[in-house]
């Protein structure tokens, strides 16, 4: 029962992921396009989780952080590069 629903789980963040690509490259201007790559990056980390609870396997679940904690920072860097026009001052 779990598995049937972890499949459908997927195909829905999928889904979730073509979308968000195709905001990526459509979107009108710069934040929208940041807030896709933010959700692009979301996304893929709750496909590594739901693939790691599929395979029975915990080694995923440390990739998982560190797109978590990558995706955090390049966010923030965008954010400043936007506001500021630099990242770094």
């Amino acid at each position: 029962m779990i598995t049937i629903a972890l499949e459908i789980t997927l195909a829905m963040v999928t889904l979730a992921v073509i979308l968000n690509v195709i905001r990526l490259f459509k979107g009108p201007d710069a934040p929208d396009r940041i807030l896709a790559l933010d959700s692009l990056y979301i996304n893929a980390i709750a496909l590594i989780v739901l693939l790691s609870m599929l395979i029975h396997s915990r080694l995923y679940i440390q990739s998982a952080l560190l797109i978590a904690v990558m995706g955090f920072v390049g966010t923030i860097a965008l954010a400043k590069h936007l506001k500021r026009g630099s990242v770094i001052e």
